[in-house]
């Protein structure tokens, strides 16, 4: 296998100059992708996508890798989940099928 000289300085440094023109307005050939954060889920929500999917609180719990307390403070309205788990849940919420394929 022949040995490829890698210049990653100079890689970085064309990558920092392009951000700097796309930060000026001008046009790069620059791909942005925006997300927005998934929407706040009322209580009954997570409580309709957990039952829909045919679990208990205990094994939607592990499955989001959080804790039934977490789980059932959501339920109740005390906590709202937040980062990754609002994500997953609002998955869960739009194809729920994806949570009950075989792994």
């Amino acid at each position: 296998m022949k040995a490829e000289k890698v210049q990653v300085f100079d890689d970085l440094m064309e990558g920092f100059r392009e951000a700097i023109r796309y930060r000026n307005g001008k046009k790069v050939a620059l791909r942005v992708t925006r997300f927005s954060p998934p929407k706040p889920i009322r209580p009954a929500e997570i409580r309709r996508i957990r039952r829909t999917i045919h679990f208990s609180q205990r094994e939607f719990a592990s499955f989001l890798g959080a804790s039934p307390g977490a789980v059932r403070s959501w339920e109740q309205g005390i906590r709202s989940p937040q980062g990754a788990t609002l994500r997953l849940l609002a998955i869960a919420k739009r194809k729920p099928a994806v949570f009950l394929s075989p792994k």
